[in-house]
């Protein structure tokens, strides 16, 4: 999810960013829950090894095991990727979490990851305990889907223990080179742009053609499950609305969540930028990229960002967001 640099980012604001507020408990549920879940992990399995077949079997298709390889290999290498997961979310939050969003994104990132792995290959180890053969191992769709229960609920628990940010009102004037709109002195303003995440809809309606094509091929609706979630956000992608008003910036999902706010009084500016997707945020959707910025980016090019009190940057790609930046800038300048 971190990217280069982005040329975009005000170096001024850059170079007096406060440090990321509660990075030793960030750091802490980001690298030490992951490290006793994946230890534990790593136990447990090979604690089974002598009610094992060997090979285990490490990799499944649609007609059941189709990969094998040693129980060390299967273990270290899931937890070598829940720990390497773990790390990303870690980075993620104690080094580019100046905003919330940021720091409860890695955490979630890095305890679900771990968790998921951790069911992944535990239960995967279970369905095989007693058998001769590897090859003789069933199904694991309902492995699958707990992983997906436990990974979502656990990521999810733990990011809701990193304390949101506090209140950082601030009575700096806007830059008077910021952009603004014309406005009488009582004149009331409010810039309303929906944008639609392309890309989002054709890989949705892509999954819904694998879905039917897996629920035929499988004859399970368990099977579906890791789909299902897939869509799901997906969806929750698709189209997003943009509001700018006296209040400040708001921007909601279809499905009514990601969103993302930021108070009129807690506004320094607002600028238009160009956004690269891959290359400062590494991909579509609710993203932390280059140096923190919390974005929602669902598409290449023009992008409104606010630059936030306490070191924080958000970006949204957006149709005329030169406009929606003159706007804001203007409205919040009212206010000082």
């Amino acid at each position: 999810m971190s990217a280069p640099h982005a040329p975009n980012m005000p170096t001024a604001e850059a170079g007096a960013r406060p440090p990321v507020p509660h990075k030793a408990l960030t750091s802490a549920v980001a690298l030490l829950v992951p490290a006793l879940v994946l230890a534990a992990t790593a136990i447990v399995a090979m604690s089974w090894a002598t009610e094992l077949p060997d090979p285990v079997a490490s990799h499944f298709g649609s007609d059941g095991p189709d990969g094998f390889s040693s129980l060390a290999s299967f273990v270290w290498t899931g937890v070598g990727i829940g720990a390497s997961l773990a790390v990303l979310g870690w980075f993620i939050a104690a080094v580019l979490g100046r905003a919330a969003a940021a720091r409860r994104t890695g955490v979630g990132t890095a305890v679900g990851g771990a968790l998921f792995l951790a069911i992944s290959v535990l239960g995967t180890l279970d369905a095989q305990r007693g058998l001769a053969d590897a090859a003789q191992t069933g199904d694991i769709n309902g492995v699958v889907l707990l992983c997906l229960v436990v990974g979502a609920v656990g990521g999810a628990l733990a990011a809701l223990l990193i304390p949101g940010d506090r209140p950082q009102p601030t009575t700096d004037p806007v830059p008077s080179t910021a952009a603004r709109v014309p406005l009488a002195p009582q004149e009331r303003a409010t810039w309303v742009q929906r944008v639609t995440g392309r890309s989002m809809i054709a890989v949705a309606g892509t999954l819904v053609v694998v879905a039917v094509i897996t629920a035929r091929v499988a004859d399970s609706p368990v099977a579906l499950a890791p789909l299902a979630v897939v869509l799901i956000v997906l969806l929750a992608h698709v189209q997003f609305t943009v509001t700018v008003d006296s209040r400040g910036l708001r921007v909601r999902s279809l499905l009514g969540f990601p969103r993302l706010t930021v108070p009129a009084d807690e506004v320094l500016h607002a600028e238009e930028v160009s956004v690269s997707l891959l290359r400062e945020f590494g991909g579509w959707g609710y993203r932390v990229g280059a140096s923190g910025r919390v974005g929602i980016v669902v598409r290449q090019g023009a992008a409104l960002q606010v630059t936030r009190t306490g070191g924080r940057v958000y970006v949204v790609t957006v149709d005329d967001a030169a406009t929606g930046a003159a706007l804001l800038n203007t409205l919040t300048a009212r206010t000082r």
